[in-house]
């Protein structure tokens, strides 16, 4: 999988609902500040003739000579799509045309043409399945009853599914950000950081050990921030903590481990989605993050859990709905401690990481300064 974040992918249910139309809108409000390259992906299956939306082909990828085909786009005084982003406000436009089994192939040689750094938008649903990129939203129309199957094949990775009623979409342009780069989308959900721990493997406060001049948890709450549209700080120290900037949440009950934290925040979000992170977890990997809000807005489980290939979980890097707090606090009343007392109370989804650097979390001194020595210069 090629990840790309500074790539903002949009795909579509099916024929004519709009994904031309919020790239454009999109390019209309991003590129007064950057430049952005606008991409359009055609995927062959076969040279038949037949136009891969279904029907009647106009002979364009039967045409095609050789495994893949690219295009710039350079007159803007036409009805084509790739005209309306050039007219939109991209820098350069591109047209890819590619067999199917050779858009890895096709994607690649792009990216060397306009440089991998680039930031860009791309109409595609087959790219979906090779490029991970920053942002991926689909668009859909209300009365569509059937998804084309090359959008049924990638919805579940979708960030967001707009549906389009030939809209302006400019709810949608408060809630996307590029920040240096990176497309990301403000999430409908809450982040809470743990910081209530008593950190004795470490023998210092972990929470507050500097990488590159800030303490550790200030590193993770500048890479939620932008990304949910509120982010809770689950400590018993107000003073601490206040040059945060976020709002505080101390336990309703001290001395009562993380369980009481996790609950205690929960009932303080204004969220039902709520992605609850450790504070000894310096590198934040959004594109995970996203995954388990994904899984938790499709599956309707309670809690999301990612999982090493071993089966490991990671119970402080996952996703609460509100509608767990029911369990965490009859575990908590029994006189429970342990978060895992909670799974057999309410439903649980689990979702493997396929990426083995997905979580790094600090618990030692010499943990924490092989990280520092590693990566200090990537903050």
């Amino acid at each position: 999988m090629i990840k790309l974040d500074n790539m903002l992918m949009i795909g579509s249910a099916g024929s004519n609902v709009g994904k031309t139309e919020l790239a454009c809108a999109l390019l209309r409000k991003f590129s007064k500040k950057v430049d952005i390259i606008g991409i359009k992906v055609t995927t062959i299956k076969d040279k038949d003739g037949q136009c891969p939306r279904g029907g009647k082909g106009c002979g364009v990828c039967s045409s095609l000579d050789g495994d893949f085909y690219i295009t710039e786009e350079t007159n803007s005084n036409s009805d084509k799509d790739t005209a309306k982003l050039l007219t939109a406000g991209a820098f350069r436009v591109f047209w890819l045309r590619a067999m199917k089994i050779h858009l890895k192939e096709a994607i690649t040689t792009l990216l060397e043409i306009i440089n991998s750094d680039s930031v860009s938008i791309c109409e595609s649903n087959s790219l979906r399945q090779i490029v991970q990129p920053g942002l991926f939203l689909m668009v859909s129309d209300p009365s569509l009853k059937v998804w084309k199957t090359s959008a049924q094949k990638v919805k579940q990775y979708a960030d967001r599914i707009i549906i389009s009623n030939n809209s302006s979409f400019d709810s949608l342009h408060e809630e996307i950000k590029l920040t240096n780069g990176k497309w990301t989308l403000l999430e409908r959900a809450t982040a809470i950081v743990m910081a209530g721990g008593g950190s004795q493997r470490m023998g210092t406060d972990k929470s507050l050990l500097l990488i590159n001049n800030r303490p550790i948890i200030e590193n993770i709450c500048e890479q939620l921030r932008g990304r949910f549209n509120q982010i809770l700080i689950s400590a018993n120290s107000f003073e601490k903590y206040k040059f945060l900037g976020f709002e505080i949440i101390p336990d309703k009950e001290p001395n009562q481990g993380p369980l009481m934290g996790i609950a205690s925040a929960l009932e303080a979000s204004a969220n039902e989605l709520n992605f609850v992170t450790a504070c000894d977890i310096p590198k934040i990997d959004l594109g995970c993050i996203g995954q388990l809000l994904r899984e938790a807005d499709l599956s309707k489980a309670d809690i999301v859990l990612p999982t090493t290939s071993q089966g490991k979980y990671e119970a402080l890097f996952a996703v609460y709905r509100k509608s767990s707090l029911e369990a965490i606090n009859k575990v908590l009343h029994l006189g429970g401690r342990k978060i895992s007392d909670v799974f057999e109370l309410c439903k649980v989804k689990t979702i493997e990481m396929s990426d083995k650097d997905w979580l790094v979390n600090l618990n030692t001194i010499a943990e924490y300064e092989e990280f520092k020595k590693k990566n200090s210069s990537k903050f």
